[in-house]
Parts: C-alpha cells; structure tokens; sequence
C-alpha cells in the first residue's frame, strides 16, 4: 500500500521520503553510462557482454543468477519508510540493525566497538559483538563485515561457507543493501571491498547497489585517496586490472599531489599498485613520486606502515628505491619489538629478496626472538630461521631458541616448516645444545609423515642433515629407490643440476662416513662430475685472495710448476691448491702422478665460505674439508682473516711455511 502510494505521490519525495529502487531481479535506478544513444543501461549489463537490460521484466543477468547465493539473493518484500537517515528492516528478518548517518555514535563509541572487533577470534563472536550494537555507522558495519573476512578467507574461498547463512551477517547485508543510498563515501566502499573478501555473488542486488553507488560517487570526483584505493581494490578483485571504474580511479589518483598525502594514503596506494594494477611498468612516474615523498616521511612510519611498503616494493620489485629501502629498514630496526607476527614475516621475506641486513637489526632479532618462538605463528618461526640460514648470519642465540621450540612445536609444522627449519641449521653448519632431541624429533617427524613431504622438500631435509654430520641412513634408501627419483625428475625443474648435485654428495657421504651401509646405490646417471657446476654446494674461491696466496707459495716452493691450481678430485671436490710430496717429503711437480706419497690440500677460504658474522665455517664448506681428509688428503686451511692480516711478503711466506710444512726447515732457493 506505501509504495502504491508513493508512486501515485511522487511528490512526497519533497519532504524527506524517499523511494527505494526495485530490488531482485529488476535494474536499479542508478545508471551508470550509457552504450546506445538515449538508452542508458543499468550496472549489471554495464558488467556483461551477453544481451541487454530488458526495461519491462528487469535485468536479465539478475534474473539468470537468481538462485546463485542464499545470502545474496534473498527475497525482500516491500521495505519501510523512514524519515531520516536511519532505515528499518523486516519485521520478521531476525536480528535488527539500525545504520545511521544523522546521529552518528560518538568517535569513542566506535574505537570502543572496533577494539572489541580486533579481539574477536571467530565468526560467532563478531556475530555476538554484533547484536550487542543497537545503533552502529555503516562504517562500523563495513568493518565487522571486514572481521569476519579476516576470520573465515583462506586463498580464494572462506573456510566456512555457511557463515554466510548465518541471521545476523545476512540481517547486516540487507540492511547495507536497502541503506546504500545513506551511506557515506566511505562506507560504500568499504562495505564492497568487504564483499569481495567475503566472495559475495557479484550480480547480487547488494553488490550491484554497492557499485552503483560507488560509481556515482566516483562520478562526483569528491572521494578522499583513501577512499578510492579502496573502491580500486574491490574494482581489482571484482573484474581485474582491465575494469573501467578501475582505470576511473587510478586517473583521479594520478591528479592528486603524492607530496601531500598522509601516511596511510601512501600505504594504501601502494597496496593498491601491488595488488596488480602497476603490471608491465605502468605508473612509473607515480610510483617514483611517491618513492621520493616516502623517503621524507619514513620515521613517522607505525609497524604496519613499514611492513606494508615492504610488501609492496617487493611485489612491484622495486629495485631501483635503494634510497627509500635503506630508510624503511632502519625504521624496521625501531620496530621489531612492536611487529606482529604477519609484520615480521613480511620484514623478513623483503630483506630476504632484497639481500639487506645489518647487525643493528640482527641485535634486534637477538632481543626479540628467544621470547617469542614458543607463541608465534610457526611460519614466522620458520621464517626467522630462513632469514638467518639465507642470509649466513649464526646467531646462536636465535638458533638455540629456535631449536628448543622446535623440539615442543614440530609436531604441528608443516613439512616445509620442518625441512625449512632444519635446512637453516644444516647451511649455517651450526648444531644447538640440544641438537640430540632435535634430530629425534626429525626422524619421528620422517617416521610418521614421510609419504607428505615433497620430494625436493625431503631431499634438501636429508642433505642438510649430513651438513651437520646427521646421518638420515634409515630414509636414504628410499631416496635412492626409482620411485622417488621419478618423483623428483616429475617436480617442478626435475633433475636440475643442484638435485643432481645434492644426491651425489648424500651418496658420497653413505660411502665415506657411513661404510656400513647396504642399501641402494646411486646410479651412475644421476652422478655429477663435479659440484663447481652447483655453486650451492661448493664456493668458488675468491679471487683476490687466491693471487695473492699464489704469489706467496712461488716464493716460497721456489717454481709454479710446483703446485696445481683448481684440481678436480675424483670425488667431484675441486681444489683450490695441490702439492703432492714424495715418501721422503719432498716436493714434485704438480703434474707428476708417479711416486705419489702425500697430497695436500691447501683450502684458501675468503669471506664468503664463512658466516657473515661469525668466523665459522658453512655447512657446505666444513663437509668438503670433512671428506678431503677421509679421502686421504691433509688439509690446510688459509682463512682470509689470518692472510690478510700479514703486512709484509716476508711475513706471508714464513706464514704460509709454518701451515703447510710446520715441522720442517724452510730451504733456501
């Protein structure tokens, strides 16, 4: 009878009451642009290209995915009249939401209500929060509609679907829907954004209204940055980096000055550029805009700023914004106590990508992460150790901690979590205290859930194991089984030369640490020749160091012929130096392979076969020198901090004299 009413008196719109638009099947009353002359079409065909809207039974696509959502499709009867800004919904609906503009609840009402949100850890309780409310703002509704996201999203579904038939979430969106017209700016576009995340039908009468209006406002050019970033990210997930609206905001951004943009304008045009639009190069010269005003505004960064710019410059691989990474990371210094654990793992994986580290942030972790690793999600723990295991930084109060977790929380790592771990300690070469009960736990972990690991994932687990001189021999005879290495030619890469690399060394290691072993053998055919051609399991020698150690050795053995450079053993190690000596100790040719007696190894190690931080060895390089002298070799180690250390030639041959002959008169040439 009201709507009757209403359309025989449309004057009545005068005096404050307002007609809603049709809803289900039929177009809504706003337009959105027109494609034939003088034939405007509604939203839903401005989004298909299949038929047109048919004015007198209503918008064909609605009709067609009618019955798509319960939630997004609910039948509504005629709704009531309101003379302000507040809008009732069905008497028989369930739970009642009022959203108003014209008595909006008091600023601290609503940071009352949205740090009670941030505390919810389910659906139920947001849901529970929510009928708590009597009267809320339509962003306080966008924001729980945002929670419950945050709660349920996992990849490209919600992990509970039927959260969406839930009354009070389906009482919330109707109310969002017949409300569209009050809302503020900034509540359409957060109540759409939040849609997308929940993966509501896109033809659904809310999501078409939410558009509607925000093409409208869009249209008004009033929208604040924030704002549209917002829009743009539901236009993003909605049609792609191709949509129109989409290229609509991005236009009005770019005539915006990023040189007077706050913080979170900044965050959020980053996030937006990250999530796809920036593709192949677009919107260079806005990015190095905003680049050069980040760098002036870098110290007023909160956590979730630092870590937010972090992700983005790693997506968008800026780099070339070496100015603003330096800046971002010293403020990341400030912040690591404060991080959360998805912050932090975001820090984490932008040094990762962008090879940065320093000891002031290496302190900071030192401080940090002992207190956190028996509470923290397990891939920020797995996290930390990738961090310090890539970047070859042994802290041993790190690893300790990480170790002692490790050995009360691996039952609920992942696989990846587990090998990821274990991979750290095997490169650092490092074994903790409590190294027996880690190991234990390993092999408990590969006794109960070895068919779940990857095959790449349970090779690198194995090979890092003999690092560290834990020998995995109860697993390597399924590694050697065909089976697994079709598995692994299957993967991914399949048989690149670093896997080829990895299981050459894990069966040279069974022959010359664990002679008992009767399993399996490798087959020749997936044996390497040489590890120089996987330079992860060997470091080339450095150069510098090389030539000046060379030098020494002539004055010292009186001839280059002498000694051999880069000498391949038939263990695929390459030596950086051979002297064979005679049964009487005397030197021979390098060349001569007869009368053969002793053969030394002369290991000139520079900086990067050792921790950056520590004068040890890495794993790679302590189980090289570990299976020359099983071989037979004597091994003498040249570290760089000892040669470079000597200030005369004098000095430097009397050095290299003592190391590789210490029992010995030096001759005189």
């Amino acid at each position: 009878m009201a709507l009757k009413l209403i359309q025989r008196f449309p004057v009545l719109g005068q005096f404050g009451f307002q007609r809603y638009p049709l809803v289900g099947a039929v177009c809504p009353s706003r337009l959105q642009g027109s494609s034939r002359v003088g034939r405007p079409e509604c939203v839903a065909c401005l989004f298909t290209s299949a038929g047109g809207c048919i004015r007198t039974q209503g918008c064909r696509k609605l009709q067609e995915d009618c019955g798509r959502r319960s939630l997004t499709t609910t039948i509504i009867r005629e709704p009531s009249f309101v003379a302000s800004s507040s809008v009732g919904i069905h008497r028989d609906s369930g739970p009642r939401f009022r959203l108003t503009q014209l008595h909006r609840p008091a600023d601290a009402e609503e940071e009352s209500f949205q740090n009670r949100l941030a505390t919810c850890s389910s659906s139920r309780q947001v849901f529970s929060l929510l009928r708590s409310v009597e009267l809320m703002s339509d962003t306080m509704a966008a924001a729980a509609l945002h929670r419950v996201a945050d709660l349920e999203q996992l990849g490209n579904s919600l992990k509970d679907p039927s959260v969406l038939e839930n009354d009070t979430i389906r009482a919330l969106c109707f109310q969002l829907e017949q409300d569209s017209r009050w809302l503020t700016d900034a509540g359409v576009v957060s109540a759409l954004w939040a849609c997308t995340r929940l993966f509501l039908d896109p033809w659904s009468t809310l999501m078409v209204r939410l558009v509607s209006e925000s093409q409208e406002r869009l249209d008004r050019g009033e929208m604040s940055v924030g704002q549209l970033c917002t829009l743009g990210r539901a236009m993003l997930a909605m049609k792609g980096p191709g949509c129109v609206m989409l290229r609509q905001v991005m236009a009005q951004i770019q005539k915006e000055k990023p040189s007077q943009w706050n913080i979170a304008d900044l965050v959020a045009v980053y996030r937006l550029l990250q999530g796809g639009v920036a593709e192949n190069g677009k919107y260079r010269d806005l990015l190095n805009a905003m680049h050069v005003h980040a760098v002036t505004v870098y110290s007023h960064m909160d956590p979730a700023a630092v870590s937010g710019l972090l992700s983005a410059l790693v997506t968008l691989n800026q780099t070339q914004a070496i100015p603003l990474m330096i800046n971002l990371y010293k403020q990341a210094v400030l912040h690591v106590p404060h991080f959360s654990d998805e912050e932090l793992t975001v820090v984490l994986g932008a040094l990762m990508h962008f090879g940065h580290n320093d000891h002031f942030f290496v302190e900071a972790m030192e401080r940090r992460v002992p207190s956190i690793v028996f509470t923290s999600h397990p891939e920020t723990v797995t996290k930390v150790s990738e961090f310090f295991g890539r970047r070859n930084i042994l802290s041993p109060i790190v690893m300790d901690a990480i170790a002692e977790s490790f050995v009360y929380r691996a039952d609920d790592y992942s696989t990846r979590q587990v090998a990821t771990q274990i991979v750290a300690l095997g490169k650092l070469g490092y074994l903790p205290p409590n190294a027996g009960d880690v190991f234990r736990k390993v092999e408990n972990i590969l006794h109960s859930r070895f068919s779940h690991f990857q095959p790449r994932t349970l090779l690198n687990l194995l090979h890092s194991c003999t690092l560290v001189e834990r020998f995995p021999v109860n697993f390597v005879a399924k590694v050697f089984s065909s089976y697994f290495l079709q598995q692994l030619q299957d993967q991914g890469t399949g048989m690149d030369q670093v896997v080829l690399a990895q299981l050459t060394q894990l069966y040279i290691t069974l022959k010359l640490e664990c002679p008992f072993y009767e399993g399996p053998r490798l087959l020749p055919k997936y044996r390497v020749k040489s590890f120089r051609s996987a330079h992860s399991l060997e470091t080339l020698v450095d150069m510098h160091l090389y030539n000046a150690v060379r030098k020494r050795l002539v004055d010292l053995l009186g001839d280059r012929v002498y000694f051999g450079s880069k000498v391949l053993t038939p263990y695929c190690y390459t030596l950086d130096v051979e002297i064979k000596l005679d049964k009487e100790g005397y030197v021979l040719p390098a060349r001569q392979s007869e009368d053969v007696y002793k053969r030394i190894a002369l290991c000139i190690d520079g900086h990067k076969r050792f921790t950056t931080n520590k004068r040890q060895l890495l794993g790679k390089e302590a189980i090289k020198q570990r299976h020359l002298r099983l071989l037979g070799y004597e091994v003498v180690q040249i570290p760089y901090y000892e040669f470079d250390a000597l200030q005369s030639k004098s000095s430097a041959v009397d050095y290299l004299h003592q190391k590789i002959f210490p029992h010995t008169y030096r001759l005189s040439w």
